[in-house]
C-alpha cells in the first residue's frame, strides 16, 4: 500500500491504483435550475479565486440563519446519496458564494467531480460551464 496526500486529506491508495469507497450523489436539479436561471439573470463572476470565494463554514451558517434549507441546497449540484436532508452533509458540490454562480466554482465541481467519477454531476457542471461561457461572450 502506498499513501498519498489530495488536498490535506489523506487515503490510502492500492498497488492496484484503487481508491476506497466514496461517497454517491444524486445530481440536485433544483440547483442545476436555479444555477441556470442564475447564469441567464448575468449573476455570476467570471473571475476569481474559488479559494478565496468558496464558502466556508461560518458563511454557510450566516446564509442558513436566514435562509431555509431550501435555499442553501439550491447552491450544491450534488445530493449525498444517503445523508439526511436538512444537513451539511446532504449538500454537495457548492457553485458559487449564495449570491452569484462563480466560473472558478463550475470549474471546482466539475473537476472534483470529474476525480471521483461522479458522472453525472461532472457533466452537469459541464453543461453549466458551457452556458455561462456562451452568455459571457
Amino acid at each position: 500500500m502506498t499513501r498519498a496526500v489530495h488536498r490535506r486529506r489523506m487515503f490510502v491508495v492500492s498497488i492496484r491504483g484503487e481508491r476506497p469507497p466514496v461517497a454517491s450523489y444524486a445530481v440536485n436539479e433544483p440547483a442545476v435550475a436555479r444555477a441556470r436561471a442564475l447564469i441567464r439573470s448575468r449573476q455570476y463572476v467570471l473571475d476569481s479565486d474559488w479559494g478565496d470565494a468558496q464558502p466556508g463554514a461560518d458563511d454557510e451558517n450566516t446564509f442558513l440563519h436566514s435562509h431555509s434549507w431550501t435555499d442553501y441546497a439550491e447552491w450544491h449540484l450534488g445530493l449525498t446519496e444517503g445523508a439526511s436532508d436538512e444537513t451539511k452533509a446532504r449538500y454537495a458540490f457548492v457553485y458559487g458564494d449564495f449570491r452569484r454562480v462563480h466560473r472558478s466554482g463550475l470549474i471546482a465541481c466539475q473537476y472534483r467531480a470529474a476525480e471521483w467519477r461522479h458522472k453525472e454531476v461532472e457533466l452537469v457542471a459541464h453543461d453549466l460551464l458551457q452556458l455561462l461561457d456562451a452568455t459571457s461572450a
